[in-house]
């Protein structure tokens, strides 16, 4: 009889465990399709930007073209590894148009342009929101799945880590500009 209690505890227990991994799973898969659809509506705003910056500096076709090229990467970019790196990219070739649009004054002096700035400062806080807390997900996802006992059911079920968001570049050394500052997601859309 009590062989029978004890059996069934351990059974009860193990299904408290798996449908706890099951919610944690949820919560990263839909995590990260926030954060997924976060940088997909950032990466929408930067055609706008660069046709605002077309206008005043049309001659700086190569420029654009690479930040279009870049653009795409990261939007067909599907695991964190893959959008660190094609996000990195991006940045890159950002930098460039950031500079250029530095090199005009009345561009950045615009309505259209300072109500795209903002439209794109408030992208950059969702993103950083999304990132934070998929990576506090993942955090405690894979924190479960490498405790005893959680551990046991997790390899009996296939469960596996989860990759956190980390950033493809160092943030020492910058000097910014106003307008770097406060485009700070184009010099860095998933930081750590």
């Amino acid at each position: 009889m009590w062989t029978l209690l004890a059996a069934a505890a351990v059974f009860m227990a193990g299904i408290s465990l798996y449908n706890k991994l099951i919610k944690l799973r949820e919560w990263a898969d839909a995590a990260w399709a926030d954060v997924d659809v976060q940088l997909k509506r950032c990466h929408d705003l930067i055609p706008n930007v660069v046709e605002n910056v077309k206008g005043y500096a049309a001659h700086e076709a190569k420029t654009f073209e690479a930040v279009v090229a870049t653009r795409s990467s990261a939007i067909t970019a599907e695991t964190p590894t893959e959008k660190g790196k094609a996000e990195g990219m991006l940045t890159g070739t950002l930098k460039s148009l950031v500079a250029l649009v530095e090199s005009y004054p009345e561009l950045s002096a615009s309505v259209g342009f300072r109500n795209l700035e903002d439209t794109l400062i408030n992208s950059e806080e969702s993103i950083q929101g999304a990132r934070q807390y998929y990576n506090s997900v993942v955090r405690d996802f894979n924190t479960r799945i490498s405790k005893v006992p959680t551990n046991i059911i997790a390899n009996s079920f296939n469960f596996r880590e989860r990759e956190v968001l980390r950033s493809t570049r160092g943030r020492k050394g910058r000097t910014q500009s106003e307008f770097q500052r406060r485009y700070s997601h184009l010099n860095a859309l998933l930081l750590h």
